[in-house]
């Protein structure tokens, strides 16, 4: 057997393994963009409410599979909320008050505080389910809400459903983009390309004079992560009390603060998709 190169897709060897997932027969899904990070506490998943949010406003038809299963908390920003309900057919997403078609694990537990106590490939394979058994219908971009680090579930997500692209989300810090090497060089390794580097908790803005704080840093140590790797920064994302308080609400698709605007022009020219659905 030749040396692994990690490209399943383009692989003849048998060595069993996982392959690229087939979607629900009644599912079609443009785009897949994954949201990852080295490490946790960096705001990964309100990053990704964020660009989900603004990509629905832009008339696409969004959806968010939420592969942090342990630590799920995408529902609570949109304001979702109940159990998913399903038939002899597949699993029906629940759906947001702007129409993004949404995927949880707290959606599948009768209080959402109960914690979810599994073991690895059980958590794997729930996520395989959320892309293979839900009935998603027509969407144009799937945002793919990764838990942190670069263990089972990133892996599950990156050799069994087709990504297109990757958005690593980080803070300033030079400790934190020490790690966002490791989540570029996996995504390398998996041939996936990286689309972007997004700064959160980038600074804060004093409301007395407006002078903007560098909180946690400069930033210039992610500005050498992505010199180094050619990436783009994608979006520089202030401490803003108005995201909290949206993000705590259910309410951040009312969120007007365009923080992320250049980082979906740049997703859509990148990966182009047409609204013909």
């Amino acid at each position: 057997m030749s040396e692994c190169n990690h490209d399943c897709a383009n692989c003849s060897e048998d060595c069993g393994a996982p392959q690229t997932e087939k979607t629900h027969e009644f599912s079609r899904i443009k785009c897949v963009i994954a949201v990852v990070s080295g490490k946790g506490g960096v705001g990964k998943s309100a990053v990704t409410a964020l660009l989900t949010a603004a990509m629905s406003k832009k008339g696409y038809h969004c959806a968010v599979l939420d592969a942090d299963i342990t630590g799920a908390s995408v529902p609570k920003m949109f304001g979702v909320s109940g159990e998913l309900v399903g038939d002899g057919t597949g699993i029906f997403p629940a759906e947001t008050k702007d129409g993004v078609k949404l995927v949880s694990s707290n959606l599948l537990l009768e209080n959402e505080t109960d914690p979810i106590v599994w073991r690895g490939p059980i958590i794997a394979g729930m996520v395989k389910q959320f892309w293979t058994d839900v009935i998603w219908g027509d969407i144009d971009y799937m945002f793919v809400d990764c838990p942190p680090g670069t263990g089972d579930v990133p892996l599950t997500v990156f050799q069994s459903i087709k990504v297109d692209g990757i958005v690593v989300v980080t803070t300033p810090q030079e400790l934190v983009s020490m790690i966002v090497e490791k989540a570029v060089n996996m995504a390398n390794m998996m041939k996936i390309p990286v689309l972007g580097i997004v700064e959160n908790m980038s600074y804060a803005v004093c409301p007395d004079c407006g002078k903007r704080i560098n909180v946690f840093g400069d930033g210039k140590a992610v500005e050498a992560v992505a010199q180094k790797f050619g990436l783009p920064l994608l979006a520089e994302i202030p401490y803003d009390a108005k995201i909290v308080r949206a993000a705590d609400g259910g309410k951040i698709e009312e969120l007007s603060v365009g923080y992320v605007d250049g980082a979906i022009d740049i997703l859509e020219s990148g990966l182009p998709v047409s609204k013909d659905l």
